[in-house]
């Protein structure tokens, strides 16, 4: 049955939690992938697969940096690695192609330019 008289109803407590703001701060924003990046991105993974080079990918956006990562087998490490990373777009620029050992293979500010260092992997010489 249910009580509708305010002088007998016991009201419990809310729990003080912070509020969760509309826009977040910059301090707790993560750098990511914007749509269009990855499709171009998924575009040329969707290739490679197709080509039997790739098999596997892992996405991280993290403070400074996002990450999308190409694997042959989900076991490995790696073997390629796109980073965006907003820091340096004034510099050497935002978009870099890292390979398996750590070197940077392509460096700029247009990420379909630098995707290209990886779309020549899909050419080979036919014997």
């Amino acid at each position: 049955m249910l009580d509708l008289n305010p002088k007998r109803r016991k009201c419990e407590a809310m729990t003080d939690q912070t509020p969760i703001p509309l826009h977040p701060s910059p301090a707790h924003m993560q750098v990511a992938f914007h749509r269009t990046e990855l499709g171009l991105i998924m575009s040329l993974y969707g290739q490679m697969v197709a080509a039997g080079e790739w098999r596997d990918y892992g996405i991280s956006c993290l403070k400074d940096l996002a990450v999308f990562s190409v694997f042959k087998r989900t076991a490995e490490n790696p073997l390629y690695r796109i980073e965006k990373c907003p820091k340096l777009r004034n510099k050497q620029g935002q978009y870099s192609v890292v390979g398996m050992d750590g070197q940077i293979l392509k460096r700029g500010n247009d990420l379909r330019v630098v995707l290209r260092v990886l779309e020549r992997k899909l050419i080979r010489a036919v014997d």
